[in-house]
This record gives structure tokens, C-alpha cells and sequence, in this order.
């Protein structure tokens, strides 16, 4: 036999002078071949290094074993950690992922879902991009549904289309960060707005606007600024904000990159954190308790969402649910020197 090229099932069924499908039935531990049969072939496949042909056994199960997760991005903690809370739960499965990146983009993340399907993913993880919200479209989504190709929405749901989702009460995160602001003395607190129409930015903005209403305090347009999710984004914004005749005492980011942002324009402004100016964030990525001074975050365990997420799939897979789940996760304040008294 020649070493260079793959040990096939033929090559086994030569050895052992019997059929291929025998072979086959063997390494599958059919029943139905005797164990020392069973155990001999598998043995000498072991030996020679044999590896399944895993295309052609998907064609045979119509199964693929692979599973595709769509993400806007892979610039942030928070993604790249939920995938690896799905590859925690889902590897140890026999589950191989298909990572795709957005880039917020409609068009990319409809291609994407095309060519999933063509590959014959067995369920898609879906973090909506935000051309998608923009433009209303859902019609790749319905497709997935009609093919009942499970898909769960992480971290980013879509009104629009009834699956299984889980993400962070980003609302109930919000009320904490801008309450513990206003409990430390704030009264003016601006917002650095992720984008429009996001439901996470939207879910953020309405957490902020009904705490400040639950405590009494004026709900001022000057001091919202719309940012998007990278660090640049909040610095023209930042200094608008601090240029006003009455600057914010207190700044509440959509995320940690826009608060981390802001806290350098605030301070190369020659203003103080905390003692002038208190500045929380969101996502507590890493990095937040190593700036200085350290940022205060809200935690919404980006890992966990990941694992809860793959357990959505599993049950759904093993028949143990068939309904939709809409599962959402407490968040944590994290309290840290941008905004202690």
C-alpha cells in the first residue's frame, strides 16, 4: 500500500478480505458484526491512520456538523468571547463553526446566509447587522425558517422574525449605569447614543432616558450624541459636549471603546475624571480595569451568553423544546476608579 496516498474503506475491506460496507458497518459499531470483528477492523484502521471521509459522510446522513455564526464584527471582546462560549459547549458535541464577520453590512450577511445554506449548516447563531434593522429586509431570515434550519439570534434580536433568541437586558444596564451616576452626584449626564435604530443602542438610550426621569432630572437633547461603536467615533462628539456652556458632569458610553475615547478628550480638556466629569461604559471588555483612571462597565458575560446560546441549539436539536426561548441575561454593574467619589 502506498504510503503517500489516504487508506480508503477498500483498502480495510482488501485487508480483511470482506465487503466495504462491512467495514464500514464496523467502524459504525453496527450491531449486527460480530465484536471481534468489529474490534480487529477498527484496531488495524487506527494503525493505518484511516480518517472518515467527512463530505461524503455528510452527503450519506444529511448532516454537515457545522454551524454557522454571523457577527458584525471581531474588533471587540464581547464577540469574539461569546463565540468562544459556543465553541466550549459545541465542540465537545462534534460541531465545527463557520465564523462570518458583517461588518453591519445587509448584503454581507444575506451572502453569508445563502452560502451556509448551500453548505448545509445544521443552525445559524445570528448577530443581526445593522443595515438589516436599517432596511427592514428579513426575507433571508424567513428563508432559513422555511427550510427549518434552526436560527437563534445572539446578542442582537430581530423583532421581525419569531426564533429563539438570548441577549443581555441592555434597558435594565442601563438604568444601573446612569442611576449609579446620579447617586454619586451627576445631574448632568450625557450620552454617547450607539447607532440608530439598533435595538441595543435603542434598549441603552431608553434605560438612560427613563432613569433620569425616574429621578426628577431633565431629559436634555444637547446632551445626547450619537457615536457608533468604535473609539473614534466619540471624539468630535466628546468635545462638543464639553465646549457647552454647561458641560456634562457625568458621561454614560454605548460601549467601552466610546467612554474610553471620551475619558482622553475629557482629560487632554484639562478636566478631572471622577472629581468634574464621571464616566461609565458598557461590555466590560478587559481592558477597561487596566486604563486609567480604570473605567466603570456593566457587565453583561459575553462568554456565558455564548454557552446558553449552543445549549438553545442542543435543546432544540434533541427534540427537548420546540418552542421559541427568549432568554435574557442580568447584567452586572462593575464599579471602578472613573467614577468612585
Amino acid at each position: 500500500m502506498n504510503s503517500k496516498n489516504p487508506v480508503t474503506i477498500k483498502d480495510i475491506a482488501k485487508k480483511f478480505k470482506c465487503s466495504p460496507s462491512t467495514v464500514s458497518r464496523a467502524l459504525n459499531n453496527h450491531p449486527l458484526i460480530n465484536e471481534d470483528t468489529r474490534r480487529n477492523i477498527q484496531e488495524y484502521a487506527q494503525k493505518v491512520n484511516y480518517q472518515r471521509n467527512s463530505v461524503s459522510l455528510s452527503l450519506r446522513n444529511k448532516k454537515s456538523a457545522t454551524l454557522g455564526v454571523i457577527v458584525p464584527t471581531l474588533n471587540h471582546f464581547h464577540e469574539t468571547a461569546m463565540i468562544e462560549g459556543l465553541q466550549s459547549v459545541l465542540q465537545i458535541h462534534g460541531y465545527m463553526l463557520a465564523i462570518c464577520v458583517t461588518n453591519e453590512s445587509y448584503l454581507l450577511e444575506k451572502q453569508y446566509i445563502d452560502k451556509l445554506l448551500a453548505n448545509r449548516v445544521e443552525g445559524v447563531f445570528l448577530s443581526v447587522s445593522q443595515e438589516t434593522y436599517d432596511s427592514g429586509h428579513y426575507e433571508h431570515l424567513d428563508d432559513m425558517s422555511q427550510r427549518n434550519i434552526p436560527l437563534i439570534f445572539i446578542d442582537r434580536e430581530y423583532d421581525g422574525v419569531p426564533n429563539s433568541s438570548i441577549t443581555v437586558d441592555d434597558y435594565l444596564g442601563a438604568f444601573a449605569a446612569t442611576e449609579h451616576l446620579i447617586q454619586r452626584g451627576c445631574r448632568r449626564i450625557a450620552h454617547l447614543k450607539g447607532p440608530n435604530g439598533l435595538a441595543v443602542s435603542e434598549q441603552r438610550f431608553r434605560g438612560y432616558k427613563e432613569c433620569l426621569a425616574k429621578h426628577s432630572l431633565d431629559f436634555d437633547e444637547e446632551l445626547i450624541a450619537t457615536t457608533n461603536f468604535k473609539a473614534e467615533s466619540a471624539i468630535v462628539p466628546m468635545r462638543r459636549l464639553m465646549s457647552l456652556p454647561k458641560p456634562p458632569d457625568g458621561v454614560f458610553g454605548v460601549n467601552d471603546y466610546v467612554s474610553i475615547a471620551a475619558m482622553q478628550v475629557i482629560l487632554d480638556l484639562g478636566f478631572s475624571i471622577p472629581k468634574q466629569v464621571a464616566v461609565i461604559g458598557f461590555d466590560n471588555s478587559p481592558f477597561s480595569a487596566y486604563v486609567n483612571p480604570s473605567l466603570s462597565s456593566v457587565n453583561r458575560s459575553s462568554r456565558i451568553l455564548g454557552e446558553e446560546a449552543a445549549r438553545l441549539f442542543l435543546n432544540n436539536m434533541e427534540g427537548q423544546t420546540q418552542q421559541k426561548e427568549h432568554i435574557i441575561l442580568p447584567p452586572e454593574l462593575i464599579i471602578r476608579d472613573s467614577t468612585l467619589t
